[in-house]
């Protein structure tokens, strides 16, 4: 078994899906990122017209899922989360 964590890459895109809803998808693209945080620019109808926010990679579920995560909309129930496996088309 690998103990290599699959990272957020600086000009990737990656999507996330709702639980309840698997039509909702966000998109993001990471903009910059450091050992702990990551900036995404949300992409909105195809172009970067959403907000650039940071986020803090959650590190005990990274190693848990072998990826990377960050929970760009809040942490709360059934809140989607986005993983640095789940790139965009």
């Amino acid at each position: 078994m690998s103990n290599e964590i699959t990272k957020f890459e600086v000009g990737q895109t990656y999507e996330m899906c709702s639980v309840c809803n698997y039509d909702s998808v966000w998109t993001y693209r990471v903009v910059k990122r450091t050992k702990y945080m990551v900036t995404l620019q949300q992409i909105v109808n195809g172009a970067d017209r959403g907000e650039t926010t940071r986020h803090r990679i959650d590190k005990k579920m990274s190693e848990y899922f072998g990826s990377e995560r960050v929970m760009p909309t809040g942490s709360y129930s059934m809140a989607p989360i986005l993983t640095a496996e789940k790139v965009a088309k």
